[in-house]
């Protein structure tokens, strides 16, 4: 028999679609299914995955499993990359459709305003069908939407072009994850996401890059969009022929049907026997993620600071046209390059955690067993990168000068993307061993809100860098990032005692508190 528990150590650490699996991880687990079979003889038509289950995603192959890994992240990519290309053919739209500045401005902010909805429809919808349907399907509406940029012959078929192309492409950044959680376990998967992080800032960064060199080969600006549709294409035929379903609940339902399609018509999957009524799973989606958001502190506060992150993000695609293209008179292309430096960034700190902090959490998971790791160790790599990005904008705006090498605020861009995938490895990780089986829902709101700031950062950017000039508009940006340093500090010595308050807290353990000498010696 199938048994539903979260004991695990460290299972519930990696992956915020908690509640989901830790309900499929259990069924595969052999010591769970032996659990259930002793407590439970009497429902032996109860289907579960077998000792070795070739249908058990976490039996494949390693070669298979990294893969999969490598395609979730290149469908992420390939979003994010879609999220800020438009910012390279800027110059290109205004002159074909004669827009505004703000208007320009719309192709990102809508775009991203769409992960704002998409979250709330995929990540349920992948738990009911599976995640291969709502790939097949999303991906290819939203390779669709990439040919009507392409064919878009006014301003309004643009904007809402962009509009729907980013709710579609929320899809791999709400159920990527999901799938890499499907196929590792909590030992390996840590290592899996950390690098599958790396692709939510790639994407960006590398946008303006591949569009600003289009525009100044001459080529029509609409070749943007017919690469983003080839490369789309070439990823929904990837995912057609090479992705299965990995979601562990549908394949067992999948295997319940087959068993009794071959004339045993009393087996049954565990899905099968726990629908969630249409009432349900709207309180489900739509209200428990935003009630937590203000019954939580903890959540709350982790939440403004990962999307004020993330609107700078989105903000310097405004802020860097302006300092580099205008200020010392770079071509698109070029400008385009300056944004390497973040994605760089990204890959050092992705590279240090795993050659440092990934090893030193697997160590405290054995001195802490059999009890879970404190939430709380999470802080240690927040610690290091709220100071340097902070730091980062301070850098940037001081040497945006076109009389100060243009390598100096280049080089600040590489510290920008090295602190935000600290501080986004470390809070997101925290938020999922805080809540577990809540983590999904506390990752949904996070999601939205975190959206709803890329959206809306870029539409007052150029504003804010024109009437305070480079230097004080990133500096005002840098006293907010300072002002949010404390955040991580008051987590690590208050998050315990907030945990035990909490309403959706899981992880209250008292045993679980960090080991504050290991922490220390960070």
């Amino acid at each position: 028999m199938a048994t539903y528990s979260a004991s695990s150590s460290d299972t519930h650490a990696e992956h915020p679609i908690q509640d989901a699996n830790a309900y499929s991880n259990d069924v595969t687990h052999s010591e769970g299914r032996k659990e259930g079979k002793a407590s439970g003889e009497d429902d032996q038509y109860l289907v579960s995955f077998d000792i070795g289950d070739p249908k058990n995603p976490q039996n494949w192959s390693k070669a298979r499993r990294w893969y999969l890994t490598i395609l979730g992240g290149m469908l992420v990519l390939n979003a994010t990359f879609s999220s800020s290309a438009p910012s390279g053919i800027a110059a290109a739209l205004t002159e074909e459709f004669k827009l505004s500045e703000e208007v320009v401005t719309l192709t990102i902010s809508l775009f991203v305003a769409g992960y704002c909805v998409g979250p709330l429809l995929w990540g349920p919808l992948s738990e009911e069908f599976g995640r291969r349907p709502v790939f097949i399907v999303s991906f290819f509406v939203y390779t669709m939407f990439q040919i009507g940029m392409a064919l878009a012959k006014n301003t309004a078929s643009l904007l809402v072009f962009r509009f729907l192309g980013g709710v579609f492409a929320a899809s791999p950044l709400t159920n990527s994850g999901a799938l890499i959680s499907d196929i590792w376990d909590a030992k390996i998967r840590g290592k899996a996401l950390a690098i599958f992080t790396l692709a939510p800032f790639a994407g960006p960064a590398l946008g303006p890059t591949v569009a600003g060199f289009i525009y100044v080969s001459g080529t029509s600006w609409r070749w943007l969009f017919w690469v983003l549709t080839i490369f789309a294409g070439v990823c929904w035929i990837l995912i057609v022929f090479t992705l299965p379903e990995t979601y562990a609940p549908i394949i067992l339902v999948q295997k319940a049907r087959q068993k009794r399609k071959e004339g045993d018509t009393r087996c049954y999957a565990p899905m099968e026997v726990t629908k969630k009524t249409v009432g349900q799973q709207v309180e489900h989606v739509l209200a428990r993620p935003f009630r937590m958001l203000f019954q939580e502190p903890m959540l709350f506060a982790a939440t403004i600071y990962m999307s004020f992150v993330y609107g700078c993000l989105y903000l310097l695609f405004e802020a860097y046209p302006i300092v580099f293209t205008e200020g010392h008179g770079f071509s698109a292309g070029i400008s385009g390059l300056m944004y390497l430096p973040l994605m760089l960034g990204g890959v050092t700190a992705v590279t240090t955690y795993l050659l440092t902090f990934n090893p030193r959490y697997e160590r405290e998971v054995q001195r802490c067993s059999p009890h879970p790791v404190a939430p709380e160790f999470r802080m240690e790599m927040a610690l290091i990168a709220a100071p340097i990005y902070a730091a980062s904008f301070f850098w940037f705006a001081w040497t945006s000068s076109p009389s100060i090498s243009f390598w100096a605020p280049l080089i600040a861009g590489g510290a920008m993307g090295f602190g935000i995938c600290w501080i986004f490895l470390s809070l997101f990780n925290y938020i999922i061993d805080t809540y577990l089986m809540a983590a999904a829902s506390a990752l949904a709101a996070n999601t939205v809100v975190r959206s709803l700031f890329g959206a809306g950062f870029p539409l007052f950017a150029s504003q804010m860098y024109v009437k305070l000039g480079p230097q004080w508009a990133s500096s005002l940006l840098g006293f907010v990032s300072l002002a949010m340093v404390p955040i991580p500090f008051v987590f690590l010595k208050f998050g315990a005692r907030l945990r035990q308050k909490s309403k959706h807290a899981v992880a209250k353990h008292p045993s679980s508190r960090p080991n504050e000498s290991s922490i220390s010696s960070a």
